[in-house]
Order: C-alpha cells, then structure tokens, then sequence
C-alpha cells in the first residue's frame, strides 16, 4: 500500500491561538541605534485601503523606473502627547523602574483610562532622575505617550491609548536632555519618521469569535462514512489511547482572530497633512473622510478600520537608502461599491 504523506493543516507558529490581552499592540524589543536622541515610535489609526502609481525604485526590480501600481493602507496620524518619563535600572529579573516623571499639562481625557497623578511636582521629579543618571543608576530612559482621539471624527471615542515608546541613542544623559524637552508636548509622525523608511508594524487583528477546527486550522472535512453519528466538522482524531494526553498540535476549536501580529519591513511612502488628495467620494468604509495627517504604508496591515496601530524602527531591515518614492496618482475612487 502506498505511504500518503501530506503536511499537517494550520501554522504552529502562532500558538497559542489566544485572544489578545489589549487592543494596544506592545514591542518585545527595541532596535539599538548611535543616532541622535528621538522617538522610535509612533501610533495611528487605520482608515482602510486604496492603491497609488509610483515609479519603481527597488534596485533589482524588472520594471525599475516604470509605472507601476502599488496597494496601499491609509493610517491617520494625529499628534501624540509625551505624558511621562520612565528611568529603568539593571536588576536580576531584568530591567527595574527606578523613577517616573509625570507632565503638569496632560489631557482631561486621560482621567478615562487612568488615576491622574495627584499634587505632581514634575520639577523636583526631573531632579531627582537627574542625579540618578549622575550616579549610574539609570540603564535607560524611556517615555510614556498617549494618543488624542478626541481630534479626530473616523474614530468615536474619548478614550486615549497610552504607550510605552523607547528613544533612539547610546548616551543616557541625551536621551534624559531629549525627553525632558518633549515633555508634555505634542509629537508629529514627521518628527519621527521620513518618507520612504522601512519600518515594523504592530497591531491587533480581527476578531472573529469562537471556529470549529476546520475553519480555524483548515483541515478537511470528514467523509459521510467516517462520522455517520456526529458532525463531518470535526477532527478525526485526538490522539492515542496512551498517553492518555490531547496534545496542544491537536486541531480543536477555540478563539480565531484578535491576535497580535508584527509585520516587519512595511515602507512608508507618503507622509502628508493634505486630506483632500486621499479622500474618496462618499469616504472610507466604515471610517469616513480623513480630515488629518495621515500616512500611506505599501501593502496591508493587520486589523480592521478604526483599529490603533504602531509603527516602530525597523528591527531588522534589508533595505536601505531607497529615499523618498516619487509617487505619480493616487487612487480617490468610491470605496461604496
């Protein structure tokens, strides 16, 4: 008889297949940079897609120099404010909070998501990290930023998103002087980031409830012989007899979607204020019109409209000094159908 061979269905990659603890995206790790002292972050709202023509700059493309059509995802970007300053210090289970500085100016709605610090004296508390970093006691410092929904009509809520966002550098007393002037004031994605850079995108995808295993692993339905008492949408099997152990490979039912997912090496191609080239008629679906800055991002992002998502330096880019793309049209047609 013939030995049948064929791949396991559904990634393990990504297991466990849990439902996310936020729908604010978190970074693991941050990429280590010698460049001067800034934000390696910042955070967005998605709007939904559309597609532009630009010429094509990749070196070893077969249309370089052509026309050619790109998908692309359209982020609104409103101004994030920098609520605190965060010392850490090296310590045996890791890295160790050894101050915090809050802002005297923060937002009225933040009061939503968090208990405002009371009698705060960010004065005496930007001393006091001062002579930390004199001494050697700080490993890093970081800041804490917070969106601004409020500004913004694609997204109805109050609620900000707060973040916790790293500063690019190898001198801690810099990165101290750079937070400490960015402190309770507003951010602009162009203080961050530039056209054309490669960066890595965080969000939090869509959720789709409770699947069966053959929609959630992909495998294939049973035949009528093989389960004339129960469902044809059902596993096979569970495993042997002994050990008597359902083993975590086993393809079962279980939550699908609203995982956490980081996309690496995502271009920028445009950064722009200028919401009536991005507009189409009737607006986005399920957002509206775009009425900020924005941004455009090749190809697709993870989530769905509305949903906030992050972008960080690139970790681990290939490629480098592409520069600005020239883009030719921009797609305005109805998304309406």
């Amino acid at each position: 008889m013939a030995n049948i061979y064929r791949p396991r269905r559904g990634s393990l990659a990504y297991s466990p297949r849990k439902r996310a603890k936020s729908h604010i995206p978190r970074f693991g790790s941050w990429p280590e940079s010698n460049a001067e002292p800034k934000l390696q972050d910042f955070a967005g709202y998605k709007v939904g897609m559309t597609h532009v023509v630009m010429i094509d700059d990749a070196k070893n493309s077969l249309t370089v120099g052509a026309e050619i059509s790109v998908p692309v995802t359209v982020i609104e970007t409103p101004a994030i404010r920098v609520a605190a300053i965060r010392a850490y210090k090296q310590a045996s289970a890791g890295d160790a909070v050894v101050a915090e500085v809050w802002s005297d100016d923060l937002d009225a709605n933040l009061e939503r998501v968090i208990r405002m610090p009371k009698n705060n004296d960010s004065a005496a508390g930007l001393d006091k990290m001062a002579s930390l970093i004199a001494d050697g006691a700080v490993k890093d410092v970081r800041a804490i930023t917070y969106t601004v929904p409020s500004t913004i009509t694609g997204v109805p809520k109050k609620k900000p998103d707060i973040m916790e966002t790293a500063i690019c550098g190898s001198d801690v007393k810099a990165k101290f002087e750079y937070a400490k002037s960015i402190l309770g004031g507003n951010m602009n994605i162009e203080d961050v980031f530039d056209n054309g850079c490669i960066v890595d995108v965080a969000a939090i995808t869509t959720g789709r409830g409770t699947q069966g295993p053959v929609k959630r692993w992909g495998i294939q339905l049973a035949k009528n012989k093989h389960s004339r008492q129960g469902s044809l949408r059902q596993v096979g099997t569970l495993g042997p007899w002994n050990p008597a152990h359902v083993s975590w490979r086993v393809p079962q039912l279980g939550q699908m979607g609203y995982h956490q997912r980081t996309e690496a090496n995502k271009r920028i191609l445009k950064i722009s204020s200028g919401s009536d080239d991005i507009n189409p008629d009737g607006g986005f679906l399920n957002y509206g019109l775009v009425r900020g800055n924005y941004i455009l991002v090749k190809g697709s992002v993870p989530g769905p409209s509305k949903r906030l998502v992050r972008f960080r330096e690139a970790a681990r880019s290939k490629v480098s000094g592409m520069g600005e793309p020239q883009i030719v049209h921009i797609s305005t047609q109805s998304k309406q159908g």
